[in-house]
């Protein structure tokens, strides 16, 4: 089958991404093989690709936001059945034992593995995943709008969760990508007011198309103190931006899986008061099946920039010089186009 690998990590410029033909996966007892539709691209595959996390194999296949229908099952998977359109996240497989898991922290699990890292993922043909971990999808969704929603989505909705923001409050998003303009319609779906902190024009206006109350650079002041804030660029100086603009008692929370390091924080300017600072740590099976239950409540419409599989380098160089509105979509055979 044809995939894309992370052979050497290095510099996205250099196109680390190659492409291959690669043995077709056979699923173990209580495993499903995914056709691949469509796999939505992430900060991480990046991160990824760039050698910025620890990678415990290689070569590997990056991707955690695939769309497919299942093709074969090993021969104890009951779940679904050839055909079923399923969704595949980041969390591929938790221990089910530890003290984290059984207390509902299974995205906390320290023998969790994760799709795109551990195990191989969607920038292919085909993919292996534990049925137990995989998503049944809503059909008022097509294959390309989907995609984003299983790691864009989840972790833009976990960290709403975090930040504790209520109905009606202010929120501040820095960085407004692929998981901002979901979380951003989640929130006034929720009837807070959001403010956005990008230097993108472009994302300025889409922000704004989106119903943001006020957009600017992380170093503006907003009109009014926030509530809460989420920080979705891996940039640590933008930490102290958050907490410069929060209220007393609000929370900021760091999205990313990585982030460059976060400048020495003045106690008395931007903690003091009781503001919380806290990090978003991978997301669990249920914050993903509260997602789409949400998105079809609202309903959500992610706004998508298709790529080929070939050009999954250029995808991801796009993504890092924030030249995408709103998600990245790798399309290798969508074929659900929605009810």
């Amino acid at each position: 089958m044809l995939a894309a690998q992370v052979l050497v990590p290095k510099p996205i410029d250099e196109n680390p991404l190659v492409l291959t033909d690669i043995p077709m996966p056979f699923p173990r007892e209580k495993e499903v093989r995914v056709r691949v539709h469509t796999c939505g691209i992430c900060h991480t595959d990046l991160h990824t690709a760039e050698g910025d996390i620890q990678l415990p194999k290689l070569p590997v296949v990056p991707g955690h936001q695939i769309v497919g229908v299942v093709e074969a099952s090993g021969r104890e998977a009951r779940r679904f059945k050839e055909g079923d359109r399923v969704g595949v996240p980041w969390l591929h497989h938790t221990c089910g034992n530890c003290r984290y898991c059984k207390n509902g922290n299974e995205n906390l699990c320290e023998r969790a593995e994760f799709t795109g890292l551990q195990a191989d993922g969607g920038y292919a043909e085909f993919s292996i995943v534990d049925e137990a971990f995989a998503c049944p999808l809503p059909n008022d969704f097509s294959d390309l709008q989907t995609a984003p929603l299983l790691c864009a989505g989840v972790i833009g909705y976990r960290a709403l969760r975090l930040s504790e923001i209520r109905r009606g409050e202010r929120l501040g998003l820095f960085g407004f990508g692929a998981s901002a303009h979901i979380a951003i319609q989640i929130a006034r779906h929720w009837n807070c007011e959001v403010y956005v902190f990008t230097r993108s024009r472009e994302h300025q206006e889409h922000a704004r198309a989106l119903g943001a109350a006020w957009v600017g650079r992380a170093e503006d002041s907003p009109p009014e103190k926030l509530h809460g804030a989420i920080v979705f660029a891996p940039a640590g100086n933008l930490v102290i931006d958050a907490l410069r603009v929060l209220d007393r008692g609000g929370t900021a929370v760091l999205a990313g899986i990585t982030m460059t390091p976060i400048p020495e924080i003045d106690y008395a300017n931007y903690l003091y008061h009781e503001r919380r600072l806290r990090s978003v740590a991978n997301a669990t099976r249920r914050d993903a099946e509260e997602l789409l239950r949400l998105a079809s409540e609202i309903p959500l419409r992610t706004e998508v920039q298709i790529f080929s599989l070939s050009q999954i380098n250029l995808a991801l160089q796009k993504l890092k010089q924030s030249q995408i509105r709103g998600a990245g979509v790798v399309a290798i055979s969508s074929v659900h186009t929605g009810n």
